[in-house]
């Protein structure tokens, strides 16, 4: 795969209103305008205005070209994976195609990616769809692409937003895609209705489909949640629903109910901000429903994004792996659809909405951890402080990445807002806690197991908690 430029990753600059976009350089793309693509807004909506039937119709399939291979080179929407993580490691293929129709009165050129495995019968029958991130970033499929790449599941990223940055980074490929306002939701209900047919030029046709997914994160979520009106009255010919379920993540927003099952994933950035949802969770028809909360957890995955390297911030930046808890909910849900499996319902993030006791509205533990929630080893077996949000460090570091040496000390305030941070245990402290180093790592597999039997960890991802702990110095 091509090792191209950055991306854009539009993010939250209000939690409580408007969540507005800018960009942070992750694989691909040219930087673009911050504003650039579809708002989300606490609530999810509204979204553009658009006409929808009043009762349920099939929704028109999509037009699709043959596979697209050139001229030059593809715009790579999936964030930089390390040797022996990537998609050659996993014997995936990635495979373009530009897909048409009309919505909301207006013709549309869009693109999408399908992500599979090179051999058909390792596909697991589930397909993760994602609106593209405005930015430019297939995030869901990196967030769980070690999960979703050892199982077989197929990724599919579908541009719903603006094909500025596309023209931009390669014109010639990509000066017939057009998307316009409003036309969002009619697109992921015509190419989602198009990857569960038959019709001729279906790349997903062969394959033996059961279920899909749609999932976002961020302002992807938004555009999720947006769709959610045109999910209960665009369907299949038969129709059913066109997306099995949904996966809504690090946003707050109080989400409708639906006809299908949907797991939601505040952070400790929402929760932090007071606009976590307070929808509880149901298992009645109709609103099937669970809301997962991990402590430690922030709202952006500063683990990987290359903007956080050198760290602008003015606190350590947060290494909790987002994408091994993410992947949890994930594996919930595809039970759910897939199985029919009720998954378990989850203690939220305690706050008691005081931060005059410890500087923060979360309800905190002797050592500055979030209460509640979905435990995990990295605050129950605590070496650190996991809080946000970080901050710009003042004055601005010298070295910065081209990001933001380019934008400004605004763009490193608004990385650092979206970051968590870590504080490092004292060796005194440390000292306090554990016997010795050998204590440590076997609290740290006790915990992993624990968590694992209860459906809290997936044990793909053990060999990261693991290093992370064997990485702590006694």
């Amino acid at each position: 795969m091509h090792r191209l430029g950055v991306a854009l990753l539009v993010t939250v600059l209000s939690f409580a209103t408007v969540l507005a976009q800018t960009a942070i350089p992750t694989r691909e793309g040219r930087g673009g305008q911050a504003g650039q693509g579809g708002q989300g807004r606490r609530g999810g909506g509204p979204g553009p205005e658009i006409n929808l039937p009043a009762t349920p119709v099939a929704a028109p399939l999509a037009t699709i070209s043959a596979e697209i291979t050139g001229p030059g080179p593809i715009f790579e929407s999936l964030m930089e994976l390390k040797p022996g993580d990537d998609m050659a490691h996993f014997k995936y293929q990635a495979h373009e195609y530009f897909v048409s129709g009309t919505a909301n009165g207006q013709p549309y050129t869009t693109r999408i990616v399908i992500r599979r495995p090179a051999d058909a019968s390792k596909f697991s029958g589930l397909v993760l769809a994602e609106s593209m991130h405005p930015s430019g970033n297939a995030w869901m499929f990196h967030f769980t692409h070690a999960y979703s790449m050892t199982i077989g599941h197929v990724g599919l990223d579908i541009l719903t937003s603006t094909s500025v940055p596309f023209a931009e980074f390669n014109s010639e490929r990509y000066k017939s895609l057009q998307v316009g306002a409003g036309q969002a939701a009619e697109i992921l209900a015509q190419v989602g209705a198009l990857m569960k047919s038959k019709q001729q030029g279906n790349p997903l046709a062969v394959l033996p489909v059961r279920d899909m997914i749609l999932a976002g994160t961020s302002a992807s979520a938004a555009a999720l949640i947006n769709y959610l009106p045109a999910h209960m009255v665009l369907r299949l010919s038969d129709m059913k629903p066109i997306y099995d379920g949904f996966l809504p993540t690090s946003t707050g927003a109080t989400i409708r109910q639906i006809d299908v099952p949907m797991i939601q994933v505040p952070t400790m950035t929402e929760v932090m901000s007071g606009t976590a949802t307070a929808r509880q969770d149901g298992d009645a028809p109709g609103d099937q429903f669970r809301a997962y909360e991990f402590p430690g957890m922030a709202h952006i995955d500063s683990r990987d994004a290359v903007a956080y390297y050198p760290n602008p911030c003015k606190l350590p930046i947060s290494r909790f792996p987002l994408a091994a808890y993410m992947s949890v909910a994930l594996n919930h849900l595809w039970q759910w659809v897939d199985k029919g499996t009720v998954p378990p319902k989850a203690d939220r993030i305690l706050v008691d909405r005081n931060v005059t006791n410890d500087g923060s509205l979360m309800a905190l533990d002797e050592h500055g951890n979030a209460r509640g929630g979905i435990r995990n080893a990295y605050v129950d077996v605590p070496v650190k402080k996991y809080g946000v949000r970080n901050e710009g460090a003042v004055p601005p570091i010298q070295n910065a990445h081209s990001f933001v040496a380019v934008r400004g000390e605004a763009a490193q305030n608004q990385l650092c807002g979206l970051a968590g941070y870590e504080m490092a245990f004292s060796q005194a402290d440390l000292k306090k806690l554990y016997k010795d180093k050998k204590d440590y790592m076997k609290r740290v597999e006790r915990s992993l197991d624990e968590a694992t039997k209860q459906g809290w960890f997936l044990p793909v991802y053990r060999s990261v908690v693991v290093a992370d702990a064997a990485a702590v110095t006694f």
